[in-house]
């Protein structure tokens, strides 16, 4: 796919906010600003979000119909799995050295709880949640419509903006 390498990045940022009791979501915070803060001015906006899900569905419409056929979303689930497991193991969330071993046990509740959080984000962008109508298929429009929901989750404090604050930075 000529944009795949792009949406590892974007991919990247996806946020962890919304997610009640999860302190390694807070060193996500920065790189979720980074990536969702367009204009860099410490807030993302519904706005915001709805471009970057745009970017995000333009680099998996292969061929560009405006709409992710199965082939498609085939890449996008892929390329989430990937994102899921780089960001267990960017936060510490998969087991260490001495953790197979029944040491350090007590991350381990914290680790179920990184994934538990990863995968709650990660379902917001699955076929099923995007797939408005239920037709089977996710349309651009579907895709960032959908955002609204997303960003309501991510706004812990209820302002209307994302910062750093609703990471519980």
């Amino acid at each position: 796919m000529k944009r795949f390498p792009l949406s590892l990045a974007l991919l990247a940022a996806l946020p962890l906010a919304a997610l009640p009791g999860l302190t390694l979501a807070q060193g996500f915070g920065a790189e979720f600003m980074t990536n969702w803060d367009l204009d860099e001015n410490g807030q993302v906006t519904l706005a915001e979000v709805q471009e970057r899900r745009g970017d995000l569905f333009y680099m998996f419409d292969a061929n560009e119909d405006g709409m992710l056929n199965d082939d498609e979303y085939a890449m996008f689930d892929e390329t989430r799995a990937a994102d899921r497991e780089m960001h267990l193991e960017a936060y510490g969330s998969v087991p260490g050295q001495g953790q197979a071993m029944g040491q350090g046990q007590g991350q381990d509740q914290g680790m179920s709880q990184m994934a538990v959080g990863i995968d709650a984000v990660q379902d917001a962008m699955t076929r099923r949640f995007n797939d408005m109508n239920g037709d089977g298929v996710v349309t651009r429009d579907e895709f960032i419509g959908n955002g609204a929901q997303w960003f309501a989750r991510m706004d812990r404090s209820g302002d209307g903006v994302v910062t750093l604050a609703d990471f519980g930075q």
